[in-house]
């Protein structure tokens, strides 16, 4: 009798999950109650851990995913973010490890110390890159799988077309692979899955729901715009990304018209004031965001997301032939 081992992603998604989906970590908007929501309707929920503030806060939000979770949901990931400025990175690492938070999401960096200590307890790292570079540097370090963030995501983004991207990267590495990158609909999971990624990477369509920590405005905001609405900058955090113009606008700035920030203003220190108010003020958003129509729940989110990726299988599987 064959067997057929499971990859540690794999064993640990396993009859959790209702679609191949990761909500994003969205800063400031995540929380346990949007995570739980998300783990609970079957996709893998993720934070950052910079949400929690003050630290002894992150504990808290910990326990409370470890308590309220189940064997029966999604797994859950945290986001940390490993450039030099975070000054919170190693004591939100420990409290991973502490926890054994099943997931951890990596940004902005790559660190062998990070990833051993994460697998020292069974957990699965996936890092977040913007091209085949640094997807290279980050399995050279140790992570176990790639968010690939390819043009259109929310957020820091990168110019990379998801097709290009995900070619390139199955190339050489086949673990798992997280796409991200204007999606917002069930037909578009199922389009990441054909292209070879393993799960569809989602952001901005969950801000658009009840449980999200975001500004009622914001939200409604993403509801009426498109992805005309949408302006790429590096210029509110020094690393480039995709705006919400209309925000941009509120906030007394020509969208249309931005300067570009020098690349040593980036900063990402656990208390930058400048990075929180301009995520406070400027709100990030993908290009996927004209399937957001209504601000529903995380559950109802997901079950749109379900059936439209379960429609769209159906399409594909009955249609016609193209003829010769």
């Amino acid at each position: 009798m064959l067997t057929t081992s499971r990859s540690p992603m794999q064993a640990l998604t396993h009859g959790r999950m209702r679609l191949p989906v990761i909500g994003s970590p969205l800063f400031i908007i995540s929380n346990p109650d949007l995570v739980i929501a998300q783990c609970r309707a079957g996709i893998i929920g993720s934070f950052p851990s910079l949400n929690a503030r003050p630290l002894p806060v992150l504990e808290q939000w910990l326990q409370r995913l470890n308590t309220e979770l189940t064997a029966k949901d999604a797994p859950y990931a945290v986001n940390l973010i490993v450039h030099k400025s975070n000054d919170r990175l190693l004591e939100d690492l420990a409290l991973c490890v502490k926890y054994k938070a099943p997931i951890v999401i990596t940004s902005l960096g790559a660190r062998e110390d990070v990833n051993a200590a994460i697998h020292a307890y069974g957990g699965i790292v996936l890092h977040d890159v913007i091209n085949d570079r640094f997807a290279h540097k980050a399995i050279e370090k140790g992570a176990d799988g790639l968010i690939l963030v390819a043009a259109g995501a929310g957020g820091h983004a990168g110019t990379t077309s998801p097709f290009a991207l995900v070619q390139e990267v199955r190339q050489w590495f086949k673990g798992p692979v997280a796409l991200s990158g204007a999606i917002a609909t069930g037909d578009a999971v199922l389009a990441a899955r054909a292209m070879g990624a393993d799960f569809a990477y989602i952001g901005s369509a969950f801000i658009a729901t009840h449980e999200a920590n975001a500004d009622q405005r914001y939200k409604e905001m993403i509801v009426a715009s498109h992805a005309d609405d949408i302006v790429y900058s590096s210029l509110f955090t020094g690393v480039p990304g995709n705006y919400l113009k209309p925000s941009v606008r509120n906030a007394g700035l020509d969208p249309d018209h931005l300067p570009e920030a020098d690349a040593s203003s980036m900063n990402f220190a656990s208390g930058s004031a400048a990075k929180a108010k301009a995520w406070k003020d400027i709100w990030g958003c993908g290009q996927g965001i004209g399937a957001v129509q209504e601000i529903v729940s995380a559950a109802e989110r997901v079950d749109k997301l379900g059936r439209e990726y379960d429609a769209a299988k159906a399409r594909i599987l009955t249609d016609e032939p193209v003829p010769a």
